[in-house]
């Protein structure tokens, strides 16, 4: 028995803290907070505090609660408001996905425009629509065929995807920003300005939402609470240390942005590639930009590849429990999801065929991301409502990692925290951005408004139209704990 003991891997507090990081962090947000100078700063120690850090607890003690359960957030709100509303969740979270990928496929575009060596015609290049559009669709439709070859191909793909894509031009960014003003460079960014922004701006306030989004995600995180020795202990120091280390990351990459590139000029699709290639001039080794280009384009294939098989992975699980029509639960030979992909990759072509309506890559850009942001904080005030709710409907159920030794103070608290951060972020991210030109703000308004209501109301209909016949009988997934009553 001891024996056995012994070759249970334990995850430690920093291989946790690591692994956080690893799966939040993307490079592609930075020219957005690089907008704000040092102000940038205040905007990402208040998303940690009200929303990273809480999503993080929050999932942990869910994740905890049912690990010998399925459906992920469906499980977790579905045990506290009913199945209609667990239903919901794991929607929002498959389709808020799905339309995340166009905008993070633009910046790949905009990474592979960049590999030439004539910086005025990759930035020409990278504001063509009809370039993007072909790009877009490729990257994707290369990231689903990958994803329907297995998981061990994703695997593969992702781990060094995520290592040349991602870390290393993270650190080589903060790095260079250094040198820069080591070297006696001219820094572009006033760091006599005030740490706090004019809150009484509210233009100030909208692209800050989107730092929400920056960190998305973290709620994965929870499903090794129960991998790790003294979790009541040790799973929040990883958190905190994750979180300390993933803040520090952003700010310092948002700032090295600001300090090659003037704020005027600053692009949410160009400037990070912009800024690189400002560095390496400086240094005489702009011979490096087309390999950071590289670098950066694998990193949101690897992106890409990871999540196209994840929520849709979640959503067939709970589809095959009778959610779903049977079309949506047909897989492959190797046992992937495949008619789903293929519906998710209709989708995802269709939305990006909005470059054509919206005057730049830019206003594309930031009207996606910012309905994404919408739907996956719908999804994230229904988790934090239901962590407090299954305190009081679940109050005997054993918890291996609870928020606060006993009571429920410290998890009113946090999720209350977390709750109020999101809503905020929501009610925010529907205002039009003044720095960036999203066109007509009819459009603007039209486009999140309906696409909010249009993507809340689908799920309701499928569950309203739900036969018994839609059930797998070869799936076996557990019961509701209010249905064994």
């Amino acid at each position: 028995m001891a024996n056995n003991t012994k070759q249970i891997a334990k995850l430690g507090v920093f291989t946790l803290a690591i692994m956080n990081v690893t799966a939040v962090v993307s490079l592609r947000g930075l020219p957005a907070e690089a907008e704000y100078g040092l102000s940038s700063a205040f905007y990402y120690l208040f998303a940690a505090i009200v929303f990273l850090i809480p999503t993080s607890l929050v999932a942990a003690e869910l994740a905890a609660m049912f690990k010998d359960k399925q459906g992920g957030v469906f499980r977790w709100v579905g045990e506290a408001f009913g199945k209609k509303w667990g239903f919901l969740s794991i929607w929002l979270q498959w389709i808020e996905s799905t339309i995340w990928y166009p905008t993070v496929l633009t910046f790949g575009a905009v990474a592979i425009a960049f590999i030439g060596m004539d910086q005025v015609y990759d930035m020409s290049l990278a504001s063509n629509k009809v370039y993007s559009l072909v790009v877009v669709l490729c990257i994707y439709w290369l990231a689903t065929f990958i994803s329907l070859k297995g998981m061990g191909w994703v695997a593969k793909v992702a781990k060094i995807g995520g290592l040349v894509g991602t870390i290393i031009p993270a650190a080589l960014l903060v790095v260079l920003g250094i040198v820069y003003l080591l070297m006696g460079g001219t820094p572009q960014m006033d760091f006599h300005g005030s740490f706090f922004p004019d809150l009484s701006n509210m233009n100030n306030l909208v692209l800050a939402s989107g730092i929400f989004l920056f960190y998305a995600g973290m709620e994965m995180s929870g499903i090794h609470v129960t991998d790790m020795e003294n979790p009541a202990k040790n799973y929040p120091k990883a958190i905190f240390i994750g979180a300390a280390i993933t803040v520090l990351i952003f700010v310092l990459g948002t700032f090295a942005l600001g300090v090659v590139i003037p704020q005027k000029d600053i692009s949410l699709t160009q400037s990070l590639l912009i800024g690189f290639d400002k560095y390496f001039a400086f240094l005489r080794a702009s011979w490096l930009s087309p390999v950071i280009a590289v670098a950066l384009a694998f990193g949101v294939l690897a992106s890409v590849l990871t999540w196209v098989s994840g929520p849709s992975k979640g959503i067939f699980a709970v589809g095959k429990a009778g959610y779903l029509p049977p079309f949506f639960q047909k897989a492959n030979e190797n046992g992937v999801q495949r008619n789903i992909l293929l519906v998710q990759g209709g989708i995802v072509t269709l939305l990006s065929l909005l470059f054509v309506v919206m005057p730049s890559v830019q206003s594309f850009y930031q009207i996606l991301s910012q309905l994404t942001v919408l739907l996956y904080l719908i999804m994230y005030l229904m988790m934090f409502a239901a962590a407090i709710k299954l305190r009081y409907n679940m109050k005997d159920a054993e918890r291996p990692y609870r928020i606060g030794s006993k009571g429920n103070a410290m998890m009113w608290i946090v999720s209350g925290l977390g709750f109020c951060g999101s809503l905020l972020a929501f009610v925010l991210s529907f205002i039009p951005p003044a720095q960036i030109a999203t066109g007509s703000n009819a459009v603007w308004y039209s486009v999140l408004v309906i696409g909010c209501i249009v993507m809340v109301v689908i799920p309701f209909i499928i569950y309203a139209n739900r036969k018994e016949s839609w059930i797998d009988k070869s799936a076996s997934f557990e019961p509701f704990h209010w249905e064994g009553n």
